[in-house]
């Protein structure tokens, strides 16, 4: 969807999308997320939730048919609030009907090791089995969004061109040219990742593994201060 300067540069207790939806704006790319629980600045670089671990690798707890659209899984020893994990993914990684992700329309509050309710925006296409634990729950990425910590561990979601507070809905810079928080002299064209030492920087990309999250544009980067980065992080859909 096309958005305007003023969408982008407002927040809101509202919220006024799915979460994850993407953004035109003057040839960049945004996506509309909302922060966790911490008050996110502008220019830093911010990354997805962590996955819960004890929402993965479940059971169902009734074996799903072709064609429902609720299902029933065990959680383990980590409770789950009510749509936590709306407009996130219900994934079958292995066993039956694996190598399949379904957008999920929300779930019932649950206790640690209770049986979630996980309501579906797309019916089950081959049956589940009791014996198997063989699903996750997986929130969207932009949903619950963080600052960069310098551990380099993370899914970086994208940049906010506006401070936005805690819980707050905003837009969040995924491509295209972008005012990013320094850690490091760079220079001009030098590939950039999350950074290691400074949260919510970037720095140059110098290891095995590290996922690319822009090149540094116009001018070379100071350390300590916001310069332009050409974020990459949705470079295809420019």
């Amino acid at each position: 969807m096309n958005i305007s300067s003023s969408q982008i540069s407002s927040i809101s207790s509202i919220k006024a999308n799915a979460v994850g939806t993407v953004g035109y704006y003057n040839g960049k790319v945004y996506k509309y997320g909302q922060a966790g629980a911490v008050n996110l600045a502008r220019g830093k670089m911010c990354i997805a939730p962590a996955v819960v671990a004890n929402h993965i690798n479940l059971s169902f707890q009734t074996a799903p048919a072709v064609g429902d659209k609720v299902v029933y899984v065990t959680l383990g020893a980590t409770a789950a609030t009510a749509d936590q994990y709306l407009d996130g993914q219900f994934v079958v990684q292995d066993g039956t009907g694996e190598g399949r992700a379904y957008p999920i329309s929300g779930n019932l509050a649950t206790d640690s090791a209770g049986t979630c309710k996980v309501y579906l925006k797309e019916p089950i296409d081959t049956a589940g089995a009791l014996s198997e634990a063989n699903v996750d729950l997986i929130a969207n990425p932009y949903s619950g969004v963080l600052v960069t910590v310098a551990d380099q561990l993370d899914m970086a979601v994208g940049v906010p061109v506006v401070a936005i507070t805690a819980s707050y809905y905003g837009w969040f810079q995924t491509a295209g040219p972008c005012a990013t928080l320094i850690d490091e002299t760079l220079a001009i064209g030098v590939a950039v990742t999350i950074g290691s030492s400074v949260a919510g920087a970037v720095e140059a990309a110098d290891g095995a593994g590290e996922a690319i999250v822009g090149v540094v544009a116009s001018t070379g980067g100071v350390d300590t201060e916001y310069q332009l980065i050409n974020l990459t992080i949705d470079q295809g859909m420019r």
